[in-house]
């Protein structure tokens, strides 16, 4: 679990989301309001993007409040899209291996969230990985695995239905093992031009995700708000898949029926359908 904050649009400096504003992501690390609970001080990460196709990384074990080179970086790094996290370990130890934003390639994943009984699932989903999957594998969390699932199924291709696919794997293993399966997600990942986010869960408590404009144009994904003075800050209802580019927001229904990879394969200029509604 955790709490995170995304950001796309023209370049700012890290600090005027992650430190500055009166509820910023360092004050939820330790006086959260809408988590389960207030306090996520099992580390922190923050992905950013800039000259270079792969995001930039860094990452500790430390309380987001007590870690003075995240103050100093988010004062210096410019970015016009980037992710932080705070984390509240569930699974996994607190590591660096297990600190969010995970990167892949191009693509960086944060994740607040839970997967129930992963620890029986884990050999499952571990084994439907590739062996390059399976290489990339550095921690223990239910969030990293997730996001590999995703990128086995697809990421590259089409982001919704890499996420219903991952979802499908994690309820296909509960399945098999007998266990009833309980998924909570709410996600933000990126290939460095558009900023995905999710909301779904398999009961009634999927975490919390709202979005607002934010400096001349730019788009805010958060768990949960960090200005409250902010009135255009709107909740994001759960099954919810939401894009973001520089000129717009999507939202779509998410569900986790599962899409055949080799339907996503579409001939040049063909577009697959979707339904729309603005936020």
């Amino acid at each position: 679990m955790g709490r995170w904050a995304a950001y796309l649009g023209e370049e700012l400096y890290l600090e005027e989301i992650v430190t500055a504003p009166c509820h910023s992501l360092i004050a939820q690390s330790h006086s959260a309001q809408e988590a389960k609970t207030a306090i996520n001080g099992d580390g922190f990460g923050l992905a950013w993007y800039g000259e270079r196709p792969e995001p930039g990384l860094y990452r500790d074990i430390l309380p987001a409040c007590s870690d003075p080179n995240l103050k100093s970086l988010c004062r210096q790094i410019r970015s016009g899209l980037f992710l932080a996290h705070v984390r509240a370990a569930t699974d996994g130890a607190t590591s660096r291996a297990n600190c969010h934003p995970f990167v892949h390639g191009r693509w960086s994943f944060m994740h607040n969230g839970h997967i129930g009984g992963f620890e029986r699932l884990r050999r499952h989903l571990e084994s439907s990985l590739s062996d390059e999957a399976y290489a990339a594998l550095e921690g223990s969390t239910d969030s990293e695995l997730f996001f590999l699932l995703m990128v086995e199924a697809g990421l590259d291709v089409d982001p919704l239905g890499a996420t219903r696919r991952a979802v499908a794997s994690v309820r296909e293993a509960a399945a098999r093992t007998g266990i009833e399966p309980v998924i909570r997600l709410t996600a933000a990942f990126s290939d460095g031009c558009r900023l995905h986010a999710v909301r779904f869960a398999t009961d009634a408590h999927a975490p919390t995700l709202y979005t607002a404009p934010f400096h001349a144009g730019g788009r805010c994904l958060v768990s949960e708000p960090f200005d409250r003075a902010c009135a255009e800050w709107q909740a994001i209802p759960s099954g919810s898949f939401v894009t973001a580019t520089r000129d717009s927001l999507t939202v779509v229904p998410f569900t986790a029926e599962q899409t055949p990879l080799a339907l996503l394969v579409q001939p040049a200029g063909a577009l697959l359908p979707q339904r729309r509604r603005s936020v």
